[in-house]
């Protein structure tokens, strides 16, 4: 913990104090990944509408925003004052700081940007057709949603570059006030495995920089990085990796690679960031391909995994979930790691189950599993707290939780609401409440705002029509029946166009407003004037 820290420590006086304003500084909220804010209170089922709430402005970014944007209020930036600050990532390989209440007079353009290309150095983004792959167009910079550390004043990113025709990935930590790099960064990311798997040599698979997509939002616990890849498009070889960094030293901790002895199995999870509980257990699901966890091995695709700190430099298996039909889910490129893991909040100790976490996969089942004994995998049933095949439209997102209520995003299907019965430890058989809205792929990764136990919001950001050049759609729903839609965006299109849809994107809601990411866009919403 030496090396940036002399670097940040100036920036713990020049972060105000943040008591009555919340911050989202990870992706989908927290470690648990439920997208809850739980501390909003200005946005009500009763202003949420056409006539009182909308778009308020919007902000120009170079590039596509996959990312979640990220908010932390009170920030001092040096010579501008202070800011509640939006932090937006781009596939053009930028960071943004924004104003998050104003884009007028000095909060006309962005408080600070840092792009990572140089042309001069011949750095630059890494085109689709680089990649040989269409799902992100029309380049890759920062895919994933970055991680802050309020408390350093950092922000750490992944971006990925080509340089004079050989690509790289590297690990960014910047300055939250000024977007400079800190001492250590960046980190170039390397790593390699023990194992005879595919793109393998001399008994070892190396990280291929190119082939491996940094799609999982970064998460940060106790000074500990985790960073999870997939690939581009299945394209092959490629593997799924985790890899654990010093927050502080940038220096690699430990990496496990889920199909040393065999191919795929990535952490895709459509962009949903690793889980951790407060034990430091790493939660994640993989994606078709090579699994002999059923005979000792060591490769795990279509799992859902629980990870334990580390040992040496390997992160250690501590217990897993492999659905009975997994060789079939694999033939069929039927994911279970499509969606994100969402962790339940811990139940009273004496609860039929004290920890549970719930994962959907692409052919809609519901795994609803017990965390300390996950129940590995059988050949003729799961052996799981509850198992709802294809109950729902298939998962490209994660589950929301909010009082006891679980909301499912599925593709081509409505936005479901089912209960938790904490009595029982079980999920509602069916869904209690359905959206009036369908949607198409890739369905959205809904969110929740609301006072506490009161004043529920689910929002949900529609991107049907990110394949034809057209506009995604915000929708807010009540949160104790989302059969009832308080507002979207169509409602009033000339007003409140978010822009050009990107796949995957989430919005996040922060101290009365709403932040969405699109094409070279960030759009602001709020209470109207």
């Amino acid at each position: 913990m030496k090396r940036l820290v002399t670097a940040v420590a100036g920036l713990f006086l020049s972060i105000a104090p943040v008591w009555a304003q919340v911050s989202v500084t990870t992706n989908r909220n927290d470690n648990a990944r439920d997208g809850q804010n739980l501390s909003e209170t200005v946005l009500t089922p009763d202003n949420v509408n056409v006539n009182s709430f909308g778009k308020l402005f919007s902000h120009h970014v170079d590039g596509y925003v996959y990312a979640q944007p990220l908010y932390v209020p009170n920030v001092v930036i040096p010579g501008m004052g202070t800011h509640n600050v939006v932090y937006v990532a781009t596939q053009h390989d930028s960071v943004y700081a924004f104003d998050a209440d104003s884009n007028t007079g000095m909060n006309s353009g962005p408080l600070w940007h840092t792009s990572f290309l140089n042309a001069k150095k011949g750095i630059t983004s890494v085109s689709s057709g680089d990649v040989s792959c269409g799902d992100i167009v029309p380049e890759i910079g920062v895919t994933s949603t970055p991680v802050i550390d309020q408390t350093a004043g950092i922000i750490f990113v992944i971006a990925k570059t080509k340089q004079n025709g050989a690509f790289f990935q590297h690990l960014h930590a910047l300055d939250i006030t000024t977007g400079r790099e800190l001492k250590g960064s960046p980190r170039e990311i390397k790593a390699k495995v023990k194992g005879n798997g595919e793109g393998g040599s001399n008994g070892y698979i190396a990280f291929d920089p190119l082939h491996q997509a940094q799609r999982p939002g970064l998460m940060l616990q106790n000074g500990v990085l985790t960073i999870g890849w997939a690939s581009h498009c299945d394209n092959q070889p490629y593997h799924g990796w985790v890899m654990q960094y010093d927050e502080t030293s940038l220096e690699q901790i430990a990496v496990w690679n889920s199909t040393p002895n065999g191919g795929l199995g990535g952490v895709w999870q459509s962009g949903t960031g690793i889980a951790e509980d407060v034990n430091n257990n790493l939660f994640f699901a993989t994606g078709n391909g090579t699994y002999d966890g059923k005979k000792g091995g060591y490769d795990f695709s279509d799992t859902v995994v629980r990870l334990n700190v580390p040992v040496g430099h390997h992160i250690p298996l501590a217990d897993w979930f492999t659905p009975y039909n997994q060789q079939q889910l694999s033939n069929e490129d039927a994911d279970v790691g499509s969606g994100g893991v969402l962790l339940l909040p811990d139940q009273p100790q004496g609860s039929p189950y004290e920890h549970l976490l719930i994962q959907v996969g692409k052919t809609g089942s519901i795994y609803l599993i017990n965390r300390d004994g996950m129940g590995h995998f059988h050949n003729k049933a799961n052996r799981i707290v509850q198992d709802m095949e294809g109950a729902i439209g298939g998962l490209w997102s994660t589950a929301a939780w909010w009082n006891n209520n679980v909301y499912f995003g599925g593709s081509y299907d409505t936005l479901r609401q089912y209960t938790f019965d904490p009595t029982t430890g079980l999920l509602s058989t069916g869904a209690e409440f359905t959206s009036p809205t369908y949607f198409n792929f890739p369905g959205p990764t809904p969110s929740i705002s609301a006072n506490v136990d009161s004043n529920p919001i689910v929002w949900a950001l529609q991107t049907d029509a990110y394949g034809n050049n057209g506009s995604s759609v915000l929708h807010a729903y009540d949160g104790t029946n989302v059969g009832n839609e308080l507002y979207n965006t169509t409602q009033n299109d000339s007003r409140d166009d978010p822009g050009g849809a990107v796949k995957f994107t989430v919005p996040t809601v922060a101290n009365g407003k709403v932040y969405v990411g699109a094409v070279q866009r960030i759009t602001v919403y709020g209470v109207l004037n």
